[in-house]
């Protein structure tokens, strides 16, 4: 899985908690630009067979998905790996607002990212 911003921490603890350390593999991305192809190859490599997700935090439409999605499928593609369709992607839904204005509902989402996150098929 690769992620930006804080969500990591959160998605490694739960990870943590749900004792998946060997089956869920966490990457943060934290230069986006220009894009570090060379480090993301790097690490792609490192786990040859795993399903490659994007988390984040912002929703689909206003975080980094929509800039990282073709350069991290460049990548697949230069390990000759089949890309079917767009990158999975993990994090809350396309929406009109950074947030939903109540905490209740933000925490709800959250957890619910999180577990999307770490959830294996």
């Amino acid at each position: 899985m690769l992620c930006s911003g804080k969500i990591y921490y959160e998605i490694a603890a739960e990870r943590a908690k749900k004792g998946l350390q060997d089956e869920v593999a966490i990457c943060r991305v934290e230069q986006l630009s220009p894009f570090p192809f060379d480090l993301v190859l790097r690490e792609l490599r490192r786990y040859p067979n795993a399903e490659v997700v994007w988390c984040q935090e912002e929703p689909k439409n206003m975080g980094a998905y929509t800039y990282v999605m073709p350069r991290i499928e460049c990548c697949l593609r230069n390990m000759d790996r089949v890309v079917d369709g767009p990158l999975p992607y993990a994090g809350r839904p396309a929406a009109a607002a950074t947030a939903t204005g109540f905490s209740a509902q933000h925490n709800k989402e959250q957890a619910q990212l999180v577990e999307d996150a770490v959830h294996l098929e």
